[in-house]
């Protein structure tokens, strides 16, 4: 973690001749890390790596749905189908390279993409006023996941997050259209716009993201049958092992309650009396944080240009801990999100930074390390689950208050380049 403590502090200036030394750094340590990833995603059969399980989310499911979508339709009847239209375009962007096995195809555009957020970030810290520590999270942040974020699209949809939060200043328009396109994919990236700077930015952004959305989904229902199939599916899904209310319920068989853990919608789930509760408390909660988010936005006093990355970064945050399932890749988000704020000198959250990397790092212990340990509900696999979603739930805590202090104190006698105070009901610079 001693990488990850320099994130907590202001990074100093650098030098212009410095900086070309610091890309060639960051782009070593990336072909480094992604070296390392692309190895263990090799040897993935070994016991400690899960035995293949991590890389046959791809090889066997993705494939077979490549293949439904292939016909022209989504796959409507399949039960683990729980994701919205932009999906498919995705699992089918390996067939954009015909010399490559689908497995070998996915994973190559995966890394194609994790490239692009590295050269987004780095681009945005050699700014004026900005840093290249997002940049160099990126780098180091997905690798504390071992081989998992190859083996999973949530890259893809991180992308269109990131890349939307970094054009939101300078073009509203592009930043809602991204967000847009990344909602299509997996949802949660339309929360990124939650931070847009009141007034015109804001206007211009989620009219950008309604006209994308709209037309995105209109292209999506004229070449594929069942476009909003995933919507059943997702009405179905129950508690995780991995969630706050799975790891309650795991403790909870210690004191004699008696659910037992299914395989069911694609993962590890709990059955048994008040199953349902905790699902519908959790459901409650993240209409809870939503409302919590509304009325920060309602309450805020003062813009500055680390703000919507702040806000963004919050946001996810409450809504992975109040999620029914948070699963190891939902720290891929997490990451992306949080080098994003470290792009710049101004944001809030660089204690919440290291926290999720404290996460991460305790994530991949549990899968694909020692999942077995949490599906059986040991002690041991409820402890590390308690500590890792007692980390997230840290996180999510401190990055809200970090945010609403931030944006409650009043304006600096000598504010920072490119900070401004927004009094309500002032109109903000697009």
């Amino acid at each position: 973690m001693s990488a990850f403590r320099a994130f907590r502090s202001p990074p100093p200036l650098p030098t212009p001749a410095s900086t070309p030394h610091r890309l060639l750094t960051l782009a070593a340590a990336w072909l480094l890390t992604r070296a390392l990833m692309l190895w263990l995603l090799a040897h993935s059969t070994h016991p400690l790596l899960g035995r293949g399980a991590v890389a046959r989310e791809v090889w066997k499911l993705y494939h077979h749905w490549y293949t439904v979508l292939s016909h022209g339709a989504f796959p409507a009847h399949d039960h683990l189908w729980q994701y919205p239209p932009g999906a498919g375009p995705v699992l089918l962007s390996p067939a954009l390279l015909p010399g490559l096995t689908y497995f070998q195809g996915f994973v190559a555009i995966t890394l194609a993409v994790d490239a692009v957020i590295a050269l987004a970030l780095a681009r945005a810290g050699t700014r004026p006023g900005r840093s290249l520590r997002g940049a160099a999270y990126w780098t180091l942040g997905p690798p504390l996941l071992l081989h998992v974020p190859l083996a999973r699209y949530d890259i893809q949809a991180t992308a269109f997050a990131v890349l939307s939060l970094l054009a939101l200043r300078r073009s509203p328009r592009a930043g809602g259209a991204l967000a847009a396109l990344g909602a299509l994919v997996k949802v949660w990236p339309v929360l990124v716009l939650l931070g847009a700077p009141r007034g015109r930015s804001t206007r211009s952004a989620w009219t950008s993201a309604v006209v994308v959305a709209a037309a995105a989904t209109l292209a999506l229902a004229a070449a594929f049958r069942n476009p909003l199939a995933f919507v059943r599916q997702q009405g179905g899904r129950g508690v995780q092992i991995e969630s706050f209310g799975g790891t309650a319920l795991s403790f909870a068989t210690h004191a004699g309650w008696p659910g037992t853990v299914r395989y069911q919608y694609g993962a590890l789930e709990f059955t048994g009396p008040h199953v349902t509760t905790v699902a519908h408390v959790s459901l409650a909660l993240s209409a809870a944080a939503f409302a919590l988010l509304l009325l920060w936005r309602v309450r805020a006093r003062r813009w500055t240009p680390a703000t919507p990355y702040d806000a963004a970064l919050s946001a996810v945050l409450l809504f992975t801990v109040t999620s029914r399932v948070i699963s190891p890749q939902y720290l891929i988000w997490l990451l992306g999100l949080a080098a994003v704020c470290l792009t710049s000198r101004q944001t809030t959250q660089r204690p919440v930074a290291t926290l999720i990397a404290a996460a991460a790092l305790v994530s991949v212990v549990v899968y694909p390390t020692l999942y077995h340990l949490v599906a059986a509900c040991t002690w041991t696999g409820c402890v590390l689950m308690l500590v890792r979603n007692g980390l997230l739930g840290a996180a999510a805590v401190l990055s809200l208050a970090r945010l609403w202090r931030s944006t409650q104190s009043p304006a600096p006698t000598q504010p920072e380049p490119d900070a401004h105070r927004l009094p309500r009901g002032t109109l903000s610079p697009s």
